[in-house]
């Protein structure tokens, strides 16, 4: 079997991520390099100070932000492919059961690689699009001479080619790893093991409700989802925080910026999460509405679980935003006058999470509907 690029596309989760964080690298980064040009031309303390905030600055930001970014960006690729890997399994057991050998079927997983770069490639360019505008605003106040833009290959070579190769040889790799299994454990139908986990289950818990073994079981089987929850929380908190302090510490870009990434990163990766959960959850859903449970109880059974995640993410992007700032202000830019002293913002906390409880509680409406739509006769006939 052949992984397809339509089987790749389904991975733009990983691609917006990826765009996100080769955006923010490749400007800081460039101007990092640009800047170390004009080393040799600075004289005052003033101008070496603020030159020393500013590579301090990116080095900062590179290993933060693009180093949280990848690191989702992995744990997002290894999420798919396992999850591809469960829902093909009679076509990769039919393979290996004709012959083909673990590695011949694992290469073509490649491909997945292709999302990153997608995302790494339209980054890249998109950063040169704003570096002009984040220059100027970098060095606003004229204190260092005028920096040069310059194109740097190892950049590009950086962000861009050793990325994709990186994850195409990851994806590869542990599909290799998860096809290491015998043929008959691929055929084997799901319900089969299904069923065994439940026998297990009642066998331990026969005093538990079954809500609340539903909402345990849920969270058991989809634990790499509890991540992806706690981190769309999580950039939203930090990211809407953050840019309300840019406009002092920094400029209204880097808060228009920081804003628009937090909102894009929260929403796609809480929308896969969600999505998966309620398509690796449709004929259980199918099942209790059968059995007379209402709308509200299959909504609590399957995505009310992951409420605690949800807001634990808020509450530690909202440390996060805070600590970074500090650290900012207090160590990176220490020597640098007219820095204002950052203080918690309780306002705008409370503003981020009054519009995060709205924008999630909405999302839970639209998605409660949704499990109200589903049908036991489309899921048997999908069997």
């Amino acid at each position: 079997m052949v992984i397809s690029f339509r089987d790749a596309a389904k991975l733009f989760g990983i691609s917006i991520i990826s765009f996100c964080a080769v955006v923010v690298c490749t400007m800081f980064l460039n101007f990092y390099l640009d800047m170390r040009q004009i080393e040799d031309m600075l004289t005052t303390p003033a101008e070496l100070a603020f030159y020393t905030a500013q590579l301090s600055t990116a080095k900062v930001v590179c290993l933060v932000s693009g180093g949280c970014l990848m690191a989702t960006s992995v744990v997002m690729l290894i999420f798919y492919i396992k999850h591809y890997i469960d829902t093909h399994k009679k076509e990769l057991g039919i393979l290996k059961a004709m012959g083909y050998s673990d590695l011949s079927t694992a290469k073509n997983f490649w491909v997945f690689g292709i999302s990153v770069f997608i995302g790494a490639a339209l980054g890249f360019a998109g950063a040169f699009l704003l570096i002009p505008k984040f220059y100027e605003l970098q060095n606003e106040d004229k204190i260092l001479p005028e920096i040069s833009i310059n194109f740097h290959p190892v950049i590009l070579l950086c962000m861009v080619i050793l990325p994709t190769v990186v994850f195409s040889l990851a994806a590869a790799a542990y599909a290799f790893i998860k096809l290491k299994r015998p043929v008959l454990a691929l055929l084997r139908d799901n319900f089969r093991n299904s069923a065994k986990a439940l026998k297990r289950k009642s066998g331990d818990d026969k005093d538990e409700p079954f809500m609340l073994g539903m909402k345990k079981n849920t969270l058991k089987s989809r634990k790499s989802l509890v991540f992806f929850m706690i981190f769309s929380s999580f950039c939203f908190s930090a990211m809407t925080q953050m840019s309300a302090s840019m406009k002092d510490l920094s400029s209204e870009m880097m808060g228009a910026m920081m804003f628009l990434i937090g909102i894009i990163l929260a929403c796609t990766t809480f929308f896969l999460a969600v999505t998966t959960v309620i398509n690796g959850n449709a004929k259980t859903i199918a099942m209790m509405r059968v059995f007379g449970y209402s709308q509200k109880e299959c909504r609590s059974a399957v995505l009310d679980c992951y409420r605690p995640a949800v807001y634990i993410g808020f509450a530690l992007g909202t440390v996060y935003q805070y600590a970074l700032l500090r650290i900012m202000v207090d160590i990176v830019f220490k020597d640098i006058g007219g820095i204002p002293v950052y203080v918690f913002d309780f306002p705008v906390c409370l503003i981020s999470l009054t519009c995060f409880i709205a924008l999630y509680e909405a999302a839970m409406y639209y998605y409660s509907r949704r499990i109200g739509k589903i049908s036991i006769k489309e899921i048997m006939l999908e069997n």
